[in-house]
């Protein structure tokens, strides 16, 4: 009989190719992944390495867990670079892993916690559907907009407003090294979710003010509260769609206009021309694919916007022709070590 156990049919050649085609693999296998990922992250298997190695055994003792079931998974994970599995039957966090405490900075706990959450694995299953009919999975699975849905779920909208926190802790310092705001004025951050980058710029350049404008329940749980910023900030809680706060002299819109299509991003970038003098500045801050097909890393977030809000990673050029469709020049686009740039534009 050829074959190998457990693959039933196959030669060790066949084994070998199917080594050799391991990005098809990670293609195949994704969501097995993704939900091992989220297992060890509930159950806290990160926090409990945060001393040091433990076996599996000593692991599931105190994780309330199976330490055969729990071993496969955390060979798996690490496999992929987030444990380390040594010799003597112990794991470890790696670098890449240590992120997924709680108590770190610039944990990713709760992204990892959002992006595996059903709203995404159930908003994915649509994807053969919406390449025909055009309609997001999340509409398909839940019948509502996914903004309006948070608006309705407390615990997951705390959820996205962590995992926004979180993916943008670095990211923030980053963007305010990249961009020479000036040295006084007022900073009106629209839709920017509790104030990271708000509270960011306000340390690196205390001659600013800012105001910090969201849902209601978001601007409630802002992070500005610091005595080191205090009396240079307020919040205002309000609909971006139909006003912003007026007065500011840089405004903000951070990974914002790539949650909608292009008709909504006109009500959004008019909404905010309102609020603006002329030669005010606007700065959008999102990725900015190339023109020419290159890869690049937000392509894979593209499809999440495909997947959920019906909105879209663009080029520079299509940028330039929102802005210029809503009363705005577009002046530079400033790239950052994050994978957001930043696009300057004016208000004529």
């Amino acid at each position: 009989m050829t074959g190998t156990p457990g693959t039933p049919g196959t030669t060790p050649s066949d084994l070998n190719s199917h080594r050799s085609a391991s990005p098809l693999h990670d293609l195949m296998y994704g969501h097995i992944h993704a939900s091992a990922l989220r297992a060890v992250v509930l159950h806290g298997i990160p926090d409990l390495l945060a001393d040091g190695p433990l076996t599996a055994e000593d692991l599931a003792a105190r994780s309330g867990t199976q330490a055969g079931p729990l071993r496969r998974v955390m060979r798996l994970l690490a496999m992929r670079g987030l444990f380390r599995e040594a010799q003597d039957g112990t794991f470890a966090l790696t670098g890449s892993g240590e992120v997924l405490r709680a108590d770190v900075p610039g944990s990713q706990r709760a992204a990892v916690l959002l992006f595996t959450d059903e709203m995404f694995r159930r908003s994915a299953d649509g994807l053969m559907d919406t390449l025909r009919t055009g309609q997001t999975g999340f509409d398909a699975a839940y019948a509502v907009p996914f903004f309006d849905y948070l608006g309705t779920e407390p615990d997951k909208s705390s959820l996205f407003d962590n995992a926004m926190s979180s993916l943008t802790s670095g990211v923030n310092e980053q963007i305010t090294r990249s961009y020479p705001f000036p040295d006084s004025g007022t900073v009106v951050d629209v839709a920017g979710g509790r104030g990271g980058l708000l509270r960011e710029i306000l340390t690196r350049f205390p001659g600013l003010r800012g105001v910090l404008f969201d849902r209601p329940e978001t601007v409630a749980d802002h992070l500005l509260d610091s005595e080191e910023l205090k009396g240079r900030w307020e919040t205002e809680g309000g609909d971006i769609f139909a006003a912003v706060p007026r007065g500011g002299d840089v405004y903000l819109l951070k990974n914002i206009l790539h949650d909608w299509p292009d008709e909504d991003c006109l009500r959004v970038l008019a909404t905010v021309r309102r609020a603006m003098a002329s030669g005010t500045r606007l700065l959008v801050i999102d990725a900015v694919l190339p023109g020419d097909g290159t890869p690049h890393p937000a392509v894979a977030l593209d499809i999440v916007m495909l997947m959920t809000l019906q909105g879209r990673e663009r080029t520079a050029a299509e940028f330039e022709d929102l802005l210029t469709r809503s009363g705005f020049r577009l002046n530079r686009v400033l790239p950052t070590p994050a994978l957001t740039s930043v696009i300057e534009a004016e208000a004529v």
